[in-house]
């Protein structure tokens, strides 16, 4: 009771990005660079990764809790349950379960095929759950990969789903994966980039036949005026059900309606305000997007924007290219602090 009533008497107001401003800056006290963490909407805690270890911060960045475990790095971590995190490490294998209370960890995972012995020691990139599933992304030493959905009640790997060989950029391992309960589909995307620019796919399964139900793979598809301006990053938006890409070369953002999906489904926005527009991505750099609360935040190298809809557009269904407006959220100064690797919203 009196614990909730102090939550919302001192928690800011819902982020507007366009209204958002730098309140604290999180710096773990040992090993204190970060390689990853985890925003949580729920109850606004902040799971961060750095080095071997975890540390947990409640929705007042309040450090309550941190773990050592036996990886040396953690390049991915995701919280699964209340007090439960999901880690894994590119410099070894496996998906493993640590309970952040008393610091033990209480599960492993690995993928295993007995009919295949070059399954084996596989690494994991990528993690994301839902109510009743844990979903892993798999890639043996020799490229092939899938994803694993473990059962979260027997914590058991239920089903193995899109298994590809990984010899070349359109079935490589998903790098980003995202489950969206509404529509009970999960999206899985990978992103690489060298001399030639930036290739990849989004791919869109249903877990419950392990099928997939759409995908497309850039360069190689859309619209013949896009060929060669590869997607750098994507991001789905849960509250509008959409998806968001974000090109490499021009710099527009894209846009498509998860429930009208089709060969080339993408709306590409624009802003009217010359001053705003793009100046394109020249095919290099770091880009990322993440989609929170019915806005895009894109980061560009160290600058952060925000994409939000239009007042006028709020209740309309389908985007268009006029639908979003888009706003600097950092100072000049802000851009200096380095180059921006990951957003998350919680």
């Amino acid at each position: 009771g009196i614990e909730s009533q102090l939550k919302s008497a001192l928690a800011p107001s819902q982020l507007n990005g366009i209204d958002a401003s730098l309140v604290n800056t999180v710096r773990p006290s040992s090993e204190a660079v970060v390689s990853d963490f985890n925003a949580n909407d729920s109850d606004g805690s902040l799971w961060v990764a750095h080095g071997g270890q975890i540390s947990v911060y409640d929705w007042n960045l309040s450090h309550t809790a941190t773990v050592r475990t036996h990886l040396d790095y953690i390049t991915s971590v995701k919280r699964v349950r209340p007090e439960i995190a999901a880690v894994c490490s590119l410099s070894g294998w496996g998906l493993h379960l640590y309970n952040m209370a008393n610091g033990s960890r209480i599960d492993s995972f690995e993928w295993v095929d007995p009919t295949d012995v070059r399954i084996y020691k596989a690494r994991v990139h990528a993690i994301a759950d839902s109510e009743d599933s844990i979903y892993a992304s798999y890639e043996c030493q020799h490229g092939e990969n899938c994803v694993l959905r473990i059962d979260k009640s027997s914590m058991k790997i239920s089903s193995e789903i899109g298994r590809m060989m990984g010899n070349s950029a359109k079935n490589m391992v998903p790098r980003k994966l995202a489950f969206l309960s509404e529509m009970g589909i999960l999206v899985g995307s990978s992103v690489t980039s060298g001399a030639f620019g930036y290739s990849g796919y989004i791919r869109i399964w249903d877990p419950r036949t392990r099928e997939v139900v759409w995908e497309t793979n850039e360069p190689g598809s859309g619209r013949s005026s896009r060929f060669g301006d590869s997607f750098a990053d994507v991001a789905v938006d849960y509250d509008r059900l959409s998806l968001f890409k974000l090109c490499s070369k021009s710099g527009d953002l894209g846009v498509a309606d998860l429930r009208k999906l089709s060969d080339d489904p993408w709306v590409y926005l624009k802003e009217k305000n010359l001053s705003m527009r793009n100046v394109g991505g020249n095919g290099s750099g770091n880009f990322v997007i993440c989609c929170y609360r019915k806005q895009a935040f894109v980061g560009r190298e160290g600058e952060l924007e925000v994409w939000s809809r239009t007042v006028a557009d709020e209740d309309e269904g389908t985007a268009s290219e006029e639908s979003y407006r888009r706003n600097y959220v950092d100072k000049a100064e802000d851009s200096e602090r380095g180059i921006i690797k990951k957003i998350e919203g919680g």
